[in-house]
């Protein structure tokens, strides 16, 4: 950034051991310019630090520090290796001035100078400097509004979610937590696994915050069943279970929906995709809607499957009272290669202490005491932190 007093004007340094050629220099610039001068190489760089001037006219031969070793401290450290440094020296050698460009020195004049030289050269060197603090402010003005997209980017897919996720919720008052609760496992075992060889490549950060993300929308489908199917106080007849797994398909379709609505693929709109339609697969290939078996089922959708389960197997309905978690692990394990990912079943082993307090931590309101009671008295495990 250019240095200005209130007249505008920028601020040349002079560095030079001889006090006559500090005074020529004076006198030439100072009616153009802000001058400071320095009698050493090390009271230059005191200077430069504390308050680094615009343009630095420096002499190489000088006793102590010379200006060639000046020049690579300047252009060593961050606060002034952007001061542009004009080498201004008696050494004419072609090999002197070589050396001066190589260290980082935007020019050379050699002595006995031509004043209207150096005037203009400084000035060319100074608009010079002036254009690239814009560009560099610019630069960081634009990757400031890049930060601030990207955050706004994500708050909106976070309303997206939400909001498409509390339609599932009016519709089906036991949904609320469950939704929460889900997210919460899916990350855990996400985490659990992301170093497994068979779900390294795709358990990412990144992934695993998608992950997070769309779970919640596992069960959109659910506003196309009707009231009279999905609010049935009681087990399902053959021909309303059917109705009832088509949430799957109209899940996916509903968000594929407003994905050709935005004109583009959009990455967490995809795995929701992926987890609203196989969610219900089962590693035997006995699921629906599809009938996928084995790793044709999406890595998302087999974590969404098992976190689904165990949240039905130990949530209280209407027609059911909540399963003690003991009973509900022992359900999933007897699923181990057959309903689930035998190796996500393994992670769920480790984890359900996780899965305890998980569920304890999100518990439906009127059925916290339920819940608890059938959990025992249990030392609650802090889960996986959320957002």
């Amino acid at each position: 950034m250019t240095t200005t007093d209130l007249s505008g004007k920028a601020t040349v340094m002079v560095v030079d051991d001889t006090p006559d050629n500090l005074a020529l220099m004076s006198v030439l610039l100072r009616d153009h310019y802000i001058v400071r001068v320095a009698n050493s190489g090390e009271r230059a760089l005191r200077l430069a630090e504390s308050n680094p001037p615009d343009l630095i006219l420096l002499d190489v031969m000088m006793p102590g520090m010379n200006g060639y070793e000046v020049c690579q401290r300047l252009k060593a450290t961050a606060g002034t290796r952007d001061i542009p440094v004009i080498f201004l020296t008696a050494k004419a050698e072609m090999e002197d001035e070589r050396k001066g460009l190589e260290l980082g020195a935007v020019d050379y004049i050699t002595k006995p100078v031509s004043p209207p030289i150096v005037m203009a050269r400084v000035k060319t060197h100074l608009a010079l400097k002036a254009s690239a603090d814009f560009l560099r402010d610019q630069n960081d003005y634009l990757e400031q509004e890049v930060a601030k997209r990207t955050r706004e980017v994500a708050a909106i897919q976070d309303v997206t979610i939400q909001a498409m996720a509390s339609l599932a919720e009016t519709r089906d008052s036991d949904t609320g937590n469950h939704i929460r609760r889900t997210q919460h496992y899916v990350q855990a075992l996400a985490e659990k696994l992301r170093d497994h060889p068979r779900f390294s490549d795709f358990l990412t950060e990144r992934t695993i915050t998608v992950l997070f993300k769309s779970a919640p929308l596992h069960d959109i489908g659910k506003v196309g069943i009707p009231d009279r199917i999905l609010l049935k106080p009681g087990r399902f007849e053959p021909q309303e279970f059917e109705i009832m797994k088509t949430h799957t398909t109209l899940g996916r379709n509903a968000i594929e929906c407003a994905e050709r609505s935005l004109g583009t693929d959009v990455e967490f709109l995809r795995m929701a995709k992926e987890i609203a339609l196989s969610h219900h697969e089962k590693w035997d290939g006995t699921g629906y809607p599809q009938g996928l078996c084995g790793d044709a089922i999406p890595i998302s959708a087999r974590l969404m499957a098992l976190a689904d389960v165990y949240d039905a197997l130990i949530s209280r309905r209407v027609y059911k009272d909540g399963m003690p978690h003991e009973k509900a692990v022992q359900i999933i394990l007897s699923g181990r290669a057959s309903h689930f990912d035998p190796d996500i079943v393994d992670a769920f082993m480790a984890l359900q202490e996780v899965f305890r307090a998980t569920a304890l931590r999100f518990a439906d309101s009127d059925g916290d005491m339920a819940q608890k009671e059938a959990y025992g008295a249990v030392a609650v495990v802090e889960p996986i932190a959320a957002e």
